[in-house]
């Protein structure tokens, strides 16, 4: 996963050993290596595990800072992963988040995820499945590497939906039935241009992610039209990821190295 600038340039090699899920061993281990474009010299190497937890939960909220007017008290994280805890940093970190349940496989990997948010003073539940009653969360964040649907019931009218989970076309974390409901009576916006092969959850409900507006898109538009158009209804971002946030993160190490306090 190779992204560059004028200044510098980084290679993210992942290695994925998913038999790790039954030991303490992450899943996924790797490198982003990060060069200086005119010597070619490496100038740090991070974890790439923690630049791809981070840097994915950062942007999600960036999408989140453009949503002004929803209320994100009440959130429910699907998945006990890394994923999971950088979005629940980020959200105890920026947001006025007051509660959160979390649903995993596992009750015990819920549970220490509920723990850690206790921890930090938020109201947390642990719970093994998936509830019943989603009318309950302003905000859903899925982190799952499902290939079947996780979450087959709709949300409220007015809630956020963020997947984050499926990154390849053959992975699916809501339910198809879902995703062309929020077509019908609100949103979907999708990362990047570079998500439009890779959303499943929007390929799966035979939709075309080309139509759905980026991130980008949604940044050149004013607080205003925003308000206007996005006010009322669902709301569903679909996260694939992109090189171009790994060299952003390799920015920001560089500049941390240099102690400008970037």
């Amino acid at each position: 996963m190779p992204a560059y600038d004028d200044e510098l340039c980084v290679t993210k090699l992942i290695t994925h050993a998913p038999k790790n899920s039954l030991t303490s061993s992450p899943t996924i281990v790797g490198q982003v290596l990060v060069f200086d474009v005119k010597t070619g010299q490496c100038r740090v190497i991070l974890d790439g595990p923690t630049v791809t937890a981070r840097r994915t939960a950062a942007v999600t909220g960036v999408f989140l800072g453009y949503i002004t007017d929803r209320c994100l008290e009440s959130c429910l994280i699907v998945g006990a992963g890394a994923q999971a805890y950088s979005h629940l940093e980020m959200l105890m970190e920026i947001f006025d988040l007051k509660e959160v349940s979390v649903a995993s496989r596992t009750l015990e990997g819920a549970n220490r995820l509920a723990n850690h948010a206790k921890n930090k003073g938020i109201r947390a539940t642990a719970i093994k499945k998936v509830p019943e009653q989603l009318e309950l969360f302003d905000l859903i964040i899925t982190c799952t590497p499902a290939e079947e649907s996780v979450i087959r019931r709709r949300p409220r009218l007015n809630a956020v939906m963020c997947a984050i989970g499926a990154y390849r076309p053959d992975m699916v974390e809501w339910d198809p039935d879902v995703i062309r409901w929020v077509t019908k009576t609100g949103n979907i916006f999708v990362d990047t241009r570079d998500a439009d092969h890779e959303a499943g959850d929007i390929l799966r409900a035979s939709l075309d992610p080309t139509v759905c507006l980026s991130l980008a898109d949604l940044a050149k538009q004013s607080l205003a039209a925003r308000e206007r158009a996005y006010g009322n209804g669902p709301i569903f971002f679909k996260s694939c990821g992109w090189a171009g946030w790994d060299l952003a993160a390799g920015q920001c190490a560089i500049h941390h190295q240099a102690g400008s306090g970037y």
